[in-house]
């Protein structure tokens, strides 16, 4: 552990402490995750090529010791602490899901889906107590979610004795955000907070699950993979995200297809002649990441990572013009990175705020830096978080 772990485990521990009056029998954690190449195709069964990161949620835990079969969580997020008796989750989730607070549907929806993925009787486990800290920045487009669903997920699948694989326990994170959020993301998040590698990124084929572990070499190449914060928020459960999400079930209908993994580049001028310009643009962006991601697990493992920069260009430029979701303080954030020497550069995450990432030579972080600060001072955005991170191991017990 970090000594960034070792703090942000005691803080849980020690709000466990403070909110139910005991100590927590052990903490886990699992972390966030940078994408380094495709937006927006995993719901549509196609390729990404995330990577966990050194931030991470940890989550305190102990069994309740009065025999009570209630979970009760607790965050550093909000000062209220939410309480539910184990076989209400069933009515509560997702049809009352707005009852909860949004915060506390990722842990409670959690034990949900983890429970009736296992098909185990609420009454067959013990009830628990829940108390989570974390250092992933939340609305950063790094998957704060993700990592709270995977720490949950692995805490509760080792108290209750439950065995899924972590591939199971993706699609548990993933039907936690899905439907007891209300947040219609696909499943590359989970993955990558459950298996991701030191060093390493997952090359993720969303239809079939099958991961490989694709060594990224950045440090032999002398790069950094630096995050450029904007500081505007976003949040997968709100407008845009599901409509880009329908534009796409519209274009693999109008192609008769089951979903956009199933369409080629060379399906794009018979597309055109079938649905309207917005829906056109939005799939030529899927089909033409799917492809991008190819290349670059391609270009990684023939070249080199320093041989990848205009590829995360590429996927930029598409987001910004074809799915419409970067925002300007994302442009400038890519475009001071690349006038200041970046390798490369794209917006990451589900895009309307959070974060951009840029490729950056280790002599050159500092340059890079200086540079995003300088562009949004000048264009009178708020001073961006920047901060390079690591390919780093998945969800585990700490």
């Amino acid at each position: 552990m970090t000594a960034t772990d070792i703090r942000t485990a005691a803080i849980a521990r020690a709000l466990f402490a403070a909110r139910f009056g005991a100590d927590a029998v052990g903490t886990w954690s699992a972390p966030g995750r940078v994408n380094l190449i495709g937006e927006h195709t995993d719901y549509n069964d196609g390729f990404v090529l995330p990577f966990a990161i050194q931030h991470r949620t940890h989550v305190a835990l102990a069994p309740r010791a009065d025999g009570v079969f209630r979970v009760r969580v607790a965050s550093t997020f909000d000062d209220a602490t939410v309480e539910v008796a184990l076989d209400d989750l069933d009515e509560i989730f997702p049809a009352q899901r707005d009852d909860v607070p949004e915060w506390a549907r990722y842990p409670l929806g959690v034990a949900w889906a983890l429970l009736a993925a296992s098909g185990t009787d609420p009454r067959a486990v013990t009830g628990v107590d829940l108390a989570f800290a974390s250092d992933v920045p939340v609305g950063a487009g790094l998957s704060s979610s993700a990592a709270i669903e995977g720490a949950t997920a692995v805490a509760l699948a080792d108290t209750w004795g439950i065995s899924l694989d972590r591939v199971a326990l993706a699609k548990v994170g993933r039907r936690a955000e899905n439907e007891a959020v209300g947040a219609p993301t696909g499943i590359m998040d989970q993955m990558a907070s459950l298996l991701g590698r030191a060093d390493a990124a997952i090359f993720l084929d969303c239809r079939s699950l099958d991961a490989q572990v694709i060594d990224l070499g950045f440090a032999d190449a002398g790069l950094e993979l630096v995050v450029i914060d904007t500081g505007v928020k976003h949040s997968h459960a709100t407008g845009g995200y599901g409509e880009r999400r329908a534009a796409c079930e519209r274009g693999a209908a109008a192609l008769g297809v089951p979903a956009l993994r199933d369409v080629s580049v060379d399906d794009l001028p018979r597309l055109a002649e079938l649905v309207d310009d917005v829906t056109y643009r939005r799939v030529r962006h899927v089909v033409t990441e799917n492809q991008r991601v190819l290349d670059t697990v391609r270009t990684l493992r023939e070249q080199g990572p320093t041989a990848i920069g205009d590829l995360l260009v590429a996927s930029h430029a598409s987001m910004r013009d074809d799915f419409e979701i970067s925002v300007p303080e994302l442009d400038t954030a890519v475009e001071a990175a690349l006038a200041a020497g970046a390798v490369g550069a794209r917006m990451t995450g589900g895009g309307f705020g959070g974060a951009a990432i840029a490729l950056v030579a280790h002599d050159k972080v500092l340059a890079v830096t200086d540079a995003a600060t300088a562009a949004f001072a000048a264009a009178g955005f708020a001073a961006p978080t920047i901060f390079t991170v690591t390919p780093s191991a998945g969800a585990a017990r700490d």
